[in-house]
């Protein structure tokens, strides 16, 4: 008895091409670039909040306004030990833009620099 298997169509793929800034030497000299994972701003739709390593004790993550995002790049998803898929993005910010960086920590923790 033969084994037939049928192939599906799929109309997602987890692989995507690259696409790179137009001109990445001027994206440089007026950008600045951060790496993390992003999330909505609970109550200001014109602010992104962009984790930085999610997975770490060392929480650090950022406030930028959207207008100030020049342009995103997709980098890679990464997966905790439980299976949780995070996306990790790479944002080119204007320089100059006023931000937010926040570093939460434990009062009772002695490891805060």
């Amino acid at each position: 008895m033969p084994i037939v298997k049928m192939l599906k169509s799929s109309r997602e793929f987890e692989i995507q091409t690259y696409k790179k800034p137009e001109d990445i030497r001027q994206m440089n000299l007026n950008n600045v670039s951060f790496s993390g994972t992003p999330f909505h701003h609970p109550y200001n739709n014109e602010k992104l909040v962009l984790l930085i390593n999610p997975f770490s004790s060392e929480t650090l993550y950022y406030e930028f306004f959207t207008r100030d995002i020049s342009f995103a790049e997709h980098l890679e998803n990464i997966v905790d030990p439980e299976g949780k898929s995070l996306n990790i993005v790479r944002l080119w910010v204007k320089k100059k833009s006023v931000s937010i960086r926040c570093t939460p920590f434990i009062v009772d923790d002695n490891s805060v620099r």
